[in-house]
């Protein structure tokens, strides 16, 4: 007998809120340039968005039978996160099962394997990340763990981490850090706005960002006409 537990805690609902107001590119920056997953996973719509806790869960490749199992425990709002080992040629999932992840209010999914049926899945609009598109069905044999660490597109994700997933990328947030994450997120916000202002008054590249020392450092120099 093979027992899990789906137990784990989940940061609070405003933290997701705040952290999901933040493009996934802006939160990989403001922590430091990490938490980024492999750019293989993408949206199967540029429209597609999410952010959530990661009910994280591992599948044997071509094998859905424990992401079946996630989507039937996750709770409303969870993030589903499969590590089922970066197989391509597998549709482990398509529009039946976005459809019991809508009703169920889950926020998303995303894994390092293929999914199917794009067409419906862009027309029901469930957020799905995926590492590929492919039409060959699974099997439903190898049972595995559910709510443990797992690796997706080269990084850790814990259940309960948060998941902000936008068109550019897929960005993991520890649980324990979200909140400084979403801190440094505003700040990161507010000063490329006040680099946007100053441009559009006429302010250059080149001024803003100290280019000409620093380059000059690098043993380039540019002649003006």
């Amino acid at each position: 007998m093979i027992r899990v537990s789906t137990k784990f805690d989940r940061p609070a609902p405003e933290l997701v809120e705040r952290l999901g107001s933040y493009s996934s590119a802006t939160i990989h920056e403001a922590q430091g340039r990490l938490g980024a997953l492999d750019s293989s996973i993408k949206p199967v719509d540029h429209r597609m968005s999410l952010c959530g806790p990661a009910f994280t869960v591992r599948c044997a490749p071509r094998d859905n039978l424990m992401l079946q199992t996630a989507i039937a425990y996750a709770r409303p709002g969870d993030v589903v996160v499969v590590s089922a080992g970066a197989y391509r040629e597998a549709g482990s999932f398509g529009d039946v099962l976005a459809n019991a992840c809508r009703a169920k209010g889950l926020a998303g999914l995303v894994t390092d394997t293929g999914v199917r049926d794009t067409e419906d899945l862009r027309a029901l609009g469930f957020p799905v990340f995926s590492r590929g598109v492919c039409i060959k069905g699974t099997v439903k044999e190898t049972v595995g763990p559910l709510c443990e660490p797992i690796t997706v597109g080269g990084e850790l994700v814990r259940p309960g981490d948060v998941i902000r997933a936008d068109a550019d990328g897929v960005v993991v947030v520890r649980r324990e850090d979200a909140a400084e994450v979403a801190a440094a997120s505003r700040e990161r916000v507010e000063a490329e706005a006040g680099y946007i202002a100053a441009y559009r008054a006429g302010r250059s590249v080149a001024e803003l960002c100290g280019l000409t020392p620093l380059l000059a450092a690098k043993g380039l120099v540019i002649d003006e006409e």
